[in-house]
């Protein structure tokens, strides 16, 4: 597929590319004739892409697990010229209760879900600032803004992801680099067919763990309403808008989840206005 003319054309770095979002974004940034550099752990998994798109697209192999990849893989993508977009995309989840959990299982988790995001837009931002600004996508997730039983690793990686872009955020506005967390609900990516599981104990078996676990074990993509080529396309119309928002916010169930949670929040807060203000020194 022949490319249009550079004016206009942008280049993009995207992490979990194999399947999923990831791939549904960088197939449409391709459709839409930008290029894109593509991180995968398995090497033939966007075959089809490149025979489609041939050097529009360029296909890393990387495992965010390993910094010293993670170097590696913006070294190789700078290489080629300045990276307009960075989508910091790849995660899983490990399914359980806290308790189930093994060191492993926790750092592995913070290091894909947390570690590497910071690493790989902390490895951007001066080449952004240099070229005049950028674009830095996060793939947070509604489980960003809630809490529930079964993901305490999962949301400790999205909670530190959300805070962290919106500390970034504010440190490079001056530079006209941009960062968005997106927050999908439930998408038809074939996340619940990839999600691992710890080793479940009798104690967690029957109670809110262990219900969710077995509806875990049971649900299938049909159940997830969100169409991923739709929210690749948000989120790609958002990368063309000169002010895009810090959160954006995908999918009638996190909507509604996220509202209620903010409501409760604020509630809470309201009602100990007076406790708050009661710890300052008395003059």
């Amino acid at each position: 597929m022949p490319l249009p003319s550079d004016k206009g054309v942008r280049r993009w770095f995207i992490t979990g590319a194999s399947g999923g979002l990831g791939r549904h974004l960088t197939e449409h940034a391709l459709r839409c004739g930008d290029r894109v550099t593509a991180t995968v752990r398995r090497p033939a998994a966007l075959d089809d892409l490149r025979a489609a798109y041939g050097d529009q697209l360029t296909v890393q192999i990387l495992d965010l697990t390993r910094p010293a990849d993670v170097d590696h893989a913006v070294a190789e993508a700078l290489r080629s010229g300045p990276v307009d977009i960075v989508v910091n995309n790849a995660g899983y989840a490990v399914v359980g209760a806290a308790e189930e959990m093994t060191a492993e299982q926790i750092r592995d988790q913070i290091e894909v879900l947390l570690l590497a995001p910071m690493l790989i837009t902390r490895a951007f931002l001066a080449p952004m600032r240099e070229q005049g600004g950028g674009r830095i996508i996060q793939i947070s997730s509604l489980g960003g803004q809630i809490g529930t039983p079964t993901h305490s690793s999962y949301h400790a990686g999205k909670w530190g992801l959300e805070g962290f872009t919106e500390s970034v955020s504010r440190e490079v506005s001056d530079f006209d680099i941009r960062l968005t967390l997106v927050e999908p609900g439930a998408t038809r990516t074939g996340f619940a067919a990839a999600l691992r599981y710890t080793t479940e104990s009798a104690p967690y078996r029957d109670n809110a763990v262990g219900r969710t676990r077995r509806y875990l074990e049971t649900a299938d993509d049909s159940v997830f309403t969100g169409d991923p080529a739709k929210l690749a396309a948000a989120v790609y119309d958002t990368t063309r808008h000169p002010d895009p928002p810090l959160r954006l916010t995908l999918g009638s169930d996190t909507y509604e989840a996220v509202h209620t949670a903010l409501t409760e929040r604020l509630a809470t807060l309201e009602a100990q206005k007076d406790r708050a203000a009661s710890v300052a020194f008395t003059h």
